[in-house]
């Protein structure tokens, strides 16, 4: 596999992650391509950076949280196109400290952009 191409993916979704967490959404939104997608649980789906841009304002943090993104696998890579699935652990601190609040997957498709790998779609799920 492509080194090069597998830390440009594991950068673009740290970079999601943390941007999210620390309720950055023009920094979150910038993760996506311009014409990328999101479908988000209880939300719906969001085509385009200005639906993007809304749909992650609803979602900005109240209170400290994490997203722990784990076991991602890459199932699909070539030059400029990308599929990962990755585990995701959700954690709210709450007075009495941290909780986990839910657990999921995240399935992305990612495409080569001229500023690097970016979300196309990705699709949250937490059934």
């Amino acid at each position: 596999m492509n080194v090069e191409a597998i830390e440009g993916i594991r950068q673009v979704l740290a970079t999601y992650t943390q941007a999210l967490d620390d309720g950055r959404t023009d920094d979150v939104v910038a993760t996506f391509c311009a014409d990328g997608s999101c479908d988000l649980p209880g939300l719906g789906h969001f085509a385009g950076h200005d639906a993007l841009r809304e749909a992650y304002r609803q979602v900005e943090p109240r209170r400290p949280q994490r997203h722990l993104v784990l076991n991602t696998r890459i199932a699909e890579l070539t030059d400029h196109e990308a599929t990962a699935v990755s585990d995701v652990v959700f954690l709210l601190r709450r007075s009495e400290g941290w909780s986990v609040q839910l657990v999921g997957r995240y399935t992305d498709s990612l495409h080569r952009t001229d500023s690097g790998w970016r979300f196309h779609h990705r699709a949250a799920d937490f059934s």
